[in-house]
Formats: C-alpha cells, sequence, structure tokens
C-alpha cells in the first residue's frame, strides 16, 4: 500500500464513523425508511461506480417490460437540473443525465424520471401513473429513505467490495459490513470463460449470508453502431488503430475486448459522466487525424454516446468514424434462471390492485 493511502486512513476512519452513525440511525428507526405498496427493486453498490449497474437495469427492463408497467427512477448524476423529470428519447442530457436518457431511447414502452430524492420521486411517479406496476431505483444501495422491497448488490470481480476500502483511501462509500442489506448478490465483469475454483475463491472472499442469493455475470458486446449516419455506416474489417474516448468509471474491461479488434488502442480517458465541450472534440479530432493510418475508427461507450451526440458537438463528429458497442450482461450456468425467477416471484406476489 502506498505512503499517500496510508496518510488518509485517518480521513476514512472518520468517515466510516459518520457513515456508521447514519445507517445506526436508519436502523433503528430515528431516520425513518418508507415502504411502498408498489414493488421497488434498488439496483445499487458499495463503491463509486464501476460495476455495471446501466445494463443489469436494462435486463431488468427487458425481463419485466413485456409485461408490465414499469418505471426507473435515478438520480441523474452530473444533470443540471433539479428535482422531479420525466424524460424522453428527446430530453436534453444536461437536464436529464446520460443513463436515464439511453433508457429513455431505447426503451418505448417504459417511464424514465430522474428525482435527487427518491422518495418523493416513488411517490410523483405513483401519483402520475395509477396503473404503474413496479419502479427500479438506479444507483440506491445508499438512499435508505425508502425501503425497496428488492435490494440488489452489485461488485465488480475484479475489485470486489470484501477487498476495498472506505473513501478515500479506496473506493468504498459505506462499510462492507453494510452488504448484509442486500437480498441479491450479483458479481459482475467475470470471464465468459468462469471456472467453479473461482466461483468458490469468490463466494469465500464475500462471504455472503446463509439467505443471501449469490449470482455470476458476464459483458456480452455487441455489434459496433455508428454514432452518426451516413459518414460512419460501416465499420471497418481490418484495423491499425482504434481511438477510445470514455468517461465511465471503469474502462478496463472494454478495452481488453478493443485490444482484439486492432493493433493498437489509443485511450483519451474523461471523468465518469463528464459533458464533452467543443474543445475537447477538437482535442478528439486532432489526436485522430494525427494518427499515421488510414485503418482507423474513434469507438465509445453506449454511455459516453449519449453525451457526444448533441447539436453543439455533431459539427465536426458527424464528418469522423465514430462508432459506439452496446453491450448486455448475460449470466453464468443456471444464474439467469434462478435471477428471473427470483425477480418475477417477488413481482408477482408484491404488485398492487389497481
Amino acid at each position: 500500500m502506498s505512503i499517500q493511502r496510508i496518510i488518509l486512513f485517518p480521513f476514512a476512519f472518520c468517515y466510516g464513523i459518520i457513515m456508521f452513525f447514519r445507517n445506526f440511525l436508519f436502523n433503528i428507526g430515528v431516520i425513518p425508511s418508507k415502504r411502498f405498496n408498489i414493488p421497488v427493486i434498488s439496483v445499487g453498490n458499495l463503491s463509486c461506480g464501476g460495476t455495471g449497474k446501466t445494463p443489469h437495469v436494462e435486463y431488468l427492463i427487458r425481463l419485466l417490460s413485456q409485461n408490465y408497467f414499469i418505471a426507473t427512477l435515478s438520480r441523474g448524476y452530473g444533470r443540471k437540473s433539479d428535482g422531479f423529470l420525466i424524460g424522453s428519447k428527446r430530453s436534453n442530457v444536461k437536464y436529464l443525465g446520460d443513463e436515464p436518457l439511453q433508457y429513455a431511447k431505447k426503451f418505448d414502452k417504459i417511464k424514465v424520471a430522474v428525482d435527487e430524492k427518491r422518495k418523493r420521486g416513488i411517490g410523483l411517479l405513483m401519483e402520475k401513473y395509477p396503473g404503474l406496476d413496479l419502479i427500479l431505483l438506479d444507483d440506491a444501495f445508499q438512499h435508505r429513505h425508502v425501503k425497496p422491497g428488492l435490494n440488489i448488490l452489485l461488485t465488480d470481480s475484479d475489485h470486489l467490495y470484501s477487498e476495498d476500502y472506505l473513501l478515500p483511501v479506496g473506493k468504498l462509500r459505506e462499510s462492507k459490513r453494510e452488504a448484509k442489506r442486500a437480498d441479491v448478490i450479483i458479481v459482475t465483469k467475470t470471464p465468459k470463460i468462469f471456472s467453479p475454483i473461482t466461483r468458490r475463491r469468490i463466494l469465500e472472499d464475500i462471504h455472503p449470508r446463509r439467505d443471501q442469493v449469490v449470482l455470476f455475470s458476464y459483458v456480452h458486446y455487441g455489434n459496433p453502431v455508428p454514432g452518426y449516419e451516413p459518414i460512419a455506416s460501416s465499420f471497418p474489417s481490418h484495423l491499425t488503430n482504434i481511438l477510445l474516448i470514455s468517461g465511465i468509471a471503469s474502462d478496463f474491461p472494454f478495452r481488453e475486448y478493443l485490444m482484439r479488434m486492432c493493433s493498437e488502442l489509443i485511450p483519451m480517458k474523461f471523468p465518469n459522466h463528464h459533458f464533452y465541450t467543443q474543445k475537447d472534440i477538437e482535442n478528439i479530432n486532432q489526436r485522430f487525424v494525427d494518427l499515421p493510418t488510414k485503418k482507423k475508427v474513434i469507438i465509445t461507450t453506449e454511455k459516453d454516446m449519449m453525451r457526444l451526440k448533441t447539436p453543439e458537438l455533431s459539427t465536426i463528429l458527424k464528418n469522423l468514424p465514430l462508432f459506439y458497442i452496446p453491450i448486455e450482461i448475460r449470466f453464468h450456468g443456471e444464474d439467469m434462471k434462478k435471477f428471473d425467477d427470483l425477480i418475477l416471484t417477488y413481482v408477482e406476489k408484491n404488485k398492487r390492485d389497481h
């Protein structure tokens, strides 16, 4: 461990005490947690992002939206607006947030809302849409003013919460002991070929309660999609260089995947949820032009594309071979059936009578 991290331990200790008392007050009921008479499923984590919440929420949307009227409720991290908003595929990313806009653009049958106060947001959704069957809370594990009916905790297989430290030494937003609040723990970003030995080691590391369901998922990458038509309508079959543009918490698995597609990968990393500026785009364009080959493209994530595809940035980008790669999550072995059955059973048992 570096000297810098050792120096930060007193700050992590003080932060841990604050979080301990906050959770203690919720646990004894001094600060109330509200339970709603509608199925509420929370998807969150203990760390500061990078566990794959968005594709797991999308998995739930695909599973449930055919038979239920559902809504997603997010904080809308980094948005330039406050309060409760209903989004649509025409929403401005700066006022809705990249993840909610991604849900709105991809799924027509659902309602997408943002509110930094989840309790208020749930109440307004139920009031506005009386026929609503259930609500998916995105990144709400720490938002304890709401008591979800089903609490799903995600942890990156390469950065398990059980091996991490509290901020600012590590990336944990609260103590690893708080994982006990989860009903389901999903270990994400596992290798596609996943050995039983690795599975057992992870289970020993996180040491779940007997009644907690632990499942394992991995990322499935789709085909490249052009960011703008028609310039980037066809993806080259042989590449020398890929310029990777990413503003997400963890792009390491994505880099590994892209490295198989080219001779050299050139990453341009931006902060998580970064709103790209005209200057950023000019720098991206110059970096791309300087690559000494014609067999080159720009690739970004689907989430970044929400922040790149804006009218003010399109002047330069629409003339570049810019692609994004959509992702979905898949489960190993029987875990998919276990997860689907668990979710569907919970919703059926708890759905309200309209």
